[in-house]
């Protein structure tokens, strides 16, 4: 049985301003190009059953940078969409809404039709793909490179938790996150990693 390595892509100028970036295809800044540069060590010495990434440009870019060929992009491994916080840091939000969580809460669809979604939406995309890569596992490593909160997301559906505990995992940019099994239970056995 393989593990699961998950990526989430380099830095981005909304990353490091900590506004909400789904569907904004921002490119990864220099700092965020070294950092999937970086990764390719880290990725080098395995081989993969199975390698997704996220149909937007920065998850698609990191994997180049990293060195990973004969990825498939997967409509699934989208960021959260933010819809009408697309673009918007989380005090911005709490401005106009104290209480609002994004793990409780989610996000309201955007003034211009860009759909927002709960943690179970997410949650749902998650599932399939965790579909996929459970088929694939037996063959071997799979790598997925996305995007922070999917990920997140990804990452409480495989420990078997709801989508909203993906909170409980902070998900830094250009990083390698590895979960495994012990005892045929799925485990967090590296989290955060880089070279």
């Amino acid at each position: 049985m393989g593990d699961l390595l998950l990526v989430r892509h380099g830095e981005t100028e909304w990353s490091r301003s900590g506004q909400h970036t789904s569907f904004t295809d921002l490119p990864l800044t220099p700092r965020g190009e070294k950092q999937a540069e970086s990764l390719a060590p880290l990725l080098a010495d395995r081989s993969f059953a199975l390698v997704l990434t996220s149909p937007l440009g920065r998850a698609v870019h990191t994997a180049d940078l990293a060195g990973v060929t004969g990825a498939e992009r997967d409509a699934d491994l989208h960021e959260w969409y933010y819809g009408a916080y697309e673009g918007v840091t989380t005090e911005d939000i709490h401005r106009t809404r104290p209480g609002w969580d994004l793990w409780t809460d989610g996000s309201p669809p955007g003034p211009d039709g860009e759909p927002g979604e709960s943690p179970q939406d997410v949650g749902a995309r998650a599932d399939r793909v965790l579909s996929r890569v459970t088929d694939a596992l037996p063959g071997g490593d799979v790598l997925l490179v996305a995007h922070g909160h999917f990920l997140r997301v990804l990452t409480a559906r495989r420990l078997g938790l709801s989508p909203a505990e993906g909170r409980l995992f902070r998900l830094e940019t250009g990083t390698v996150c590895r979960l495994s099994t012990e005892h045929g239970r799925p485990v967090v056995a590296e989290w955060n990693t880089r070279a």
